[in-house]
């Protein structure tokens, strides 16, 4: 019965499969002179009509956001469909990180006194529909709601009547203190993991797959979070003030990965977790970057998420794979956009993709 209802899934999926990008359509793209070129390719693409209606309100980098985020959304949201009803409830939990993603960047816009209209256009929704709606509960007049408030504080308060009162408010006072967002920010994350993780309880059977999924997230996080303190040489309990358990990597090992003399030699400790994540040193030495390392890093995840997935095709890993490829797919053209918005040259971009190189 649930192999079936998934061989039903992945027939509905099927088409939006073929529509991620290829290769040959990434060299395009990364060849593009500009903001505005990149924007003509992607319109031979799945993306073209979400680009022709963002044309007529926006255009630079804001036309990429807002097309790339509707484009997203929509298939966030026929992933959501597809899934039978035995894991909507998981899929549904994992659909929320988009709520909170839009969260902390409202909340973050607040602390730093950004306007309304620069927030806005960021926000990853699909023209009225945010992405968390078939999962979530704020509506993109919610959101709307939110960015009208006066003070990060008054947004706190307006996010209570959507359950995040628990997790907000102890720390409003200790950001008045401070000014400094990231406790907030952190909170919200450890929240959703560990939401998400108890949602993915063995009921069906195929759950664990979702829990490693998010246990490989959170190595990378963890990881990217050590190479970080190294680099600005950060005491080892400041790192772990911030460490997020669930990963492989636990909490106790930080000290030895730590114990690295410097950021090259902590990359190579992670090579166990990270195989390529060496590749990440020579732009660390060049300038400093942590790219190379996250980029590397990420790749690496995806490689052994996508085997795993792809392993049981007819369970909840059908939906998965699906929505691991739209995320991706999704990172690799903001940082194609971003790129071109900052001129940077191809041969230092086209290393920083993921999808192309899976």
């Amino acid at each position: 019965m649930a192999s079936s209802a998934y061989a039903s899934a992945l027939g509905r999926l099927k088409p939006e499969f073929t529509a991620f990008l290829g290769r040959e359509t990434y060299a395009q793209l990364v060849g593009a002179r500009d903001v505005g070129e990149l924007a003509k390719v992607l319109e031979a693409t799945p993306y073209g009509a979400d680009v022709q209606q963002a044309r007529a309100a926006f255009q630079g980098i804001a036309l990429i956001e807002i097309a790339t985020n509707r484009t997203f959304v929509r298939r966030n949201r026929h992933a959501f469909e597809a899934t039978p009803f035995a894991g909507r409830a998981v899929v549904g939990a994992y659909l929320t990180r988009y709520d909170r993603q839009n969260i902390e960047l409202i909340l973050s816009a607040k602390a730093q006194g950004r306007p309304i209209s620069e927030t806005e256009e960021h926000l990853i929704s699909s023209r009225d529909i945010p992405a968390g709606l078939y999962a979530g509960v704020l509506t993109l007049d919610d959101y709307r709601s939110l960015l009208a408030q006066p003070s990060l504080e008054a947004t706190v308060a307006q996010l209570v009547k959507f359950g995040y009162g628990g997790t907000l408010l102890p720390l409003l006072e200790q950001f008045e203190r401070s000014h400094d967002i990231f406790p907030v920010l952190l909170a919200l994350d450890r929240e959703y993991y560990a939401q998400v993780r108890e949602t993915a309880k063995f009921f069906q059977g195929d759950e664990w797959v979702v829990r490693q999924l998010l246990a490989s997230e959170i190595d990378v996080r963890n990881a990217l979070l050590l190479l970080k303190g190294k680099a600005v040489d950060l005491p080892l309990e400041e790192v772990l003030a911030r460490w997020i358990e669930g990963g492989t990597i636990a909490a106790t090992q930080a000290p030895d990965l730590y114990g690295a003399r410097g950021v090259p030699e902590l990359a190579e400790r992670l090579a166990d977790h990270f195989p390529t994540i060496g590749e990440g040193n020579d732009l660390f030495r060049e300038d400093a970057s942590l790219t190379g390392f996250e980029v590397a890093a990420t790749r690496d995840r995806a490689v052994a998420e996508l085997k795993r997935l792809k392993t049981y095709p007819l369970s909840l890993s059908v939906i998965f794979t699906f929505l691991l490829l739209a995320e991706l797919e999704r990172a690799d053209l903001r940082r194609i956009a971003f790129g071109k918005m900052y001129a940077v040259p191809n041969e230092r971009l086209e290393p920083m993709l993921v999808a192309p190189r899976l």
